[in-house]
């Protein structure tokens, strides 16, 4: 879903494509999808979590629906078209057969854990080489945040 941040030239020292900065549709679109998965969560919780995890994901969704209000905004002021896509979030957090046991708790945390990396890993590469002013405003800021969830993330799932 989200490009690799690994930096490799291939054998003509060029950079590969993958390294390029990604555009403001780029952009737009996985922070979406981002959304998309925290709404995921939520479903998710809502047949299996306890309420820890319940209430953690009742308030991502709610972070995220106030994220892509103001990310709605950015688009229609730049006329960027994202593309609309589907998430795994529910199929990977559905295996657990302990609805409110551990391994549930650990696995919510788990693919919180890799889903903010991929959103940070694609907001660094785009605030290094934006096009877009007001976007990369918005990701910085939201680098901050997101770097401040996953670190609450990993110390949860450390105690778990």
């Amino acid at each position: 879903m989200f490009i690799s941040t690994a930096a490799l030239a291939d054998s003509t020292g060029e950079p590969r494509a993958g390294d390029r900065a990604p555009t403001a549709t780029e952009i737009i679109n996985g922070l979406y999808a981002f959304s998309r998965f925290q709404q995921g969560l939520l479903e998710s919780t809502d047949l299996k979590g306890n309420a820890e995890v319940k209430n953690l994901a009742a308030l991502r969704a709610e972070e995220a629906a106030k994220r892509d209000k103001t990310l709605k905004e950015i688009q229609e002021t730049i006329g960027a078209e994202p593309r609309v896509g589907k998430t795994t979030a529910t199929a990977s957090l559905a295996d657990p057969d302990d609805s409110d046991g551990p391994a549930y708790i650990r696995t919510f945390y788990a693919a919180q854990i890799s889903e903010y990396g991929s959103a940070i890993a694609l907001l660094e590469r785009y605030v290094k080489a934006p096009d877009n002013a007001a976007l990369a405003a918005f990701a910085r800021a939201q680098l901050q945040t997101l770097r401040s969830q996953i670190k609450d993330a990993e110390r949860t799932i450390a105690d778990k």
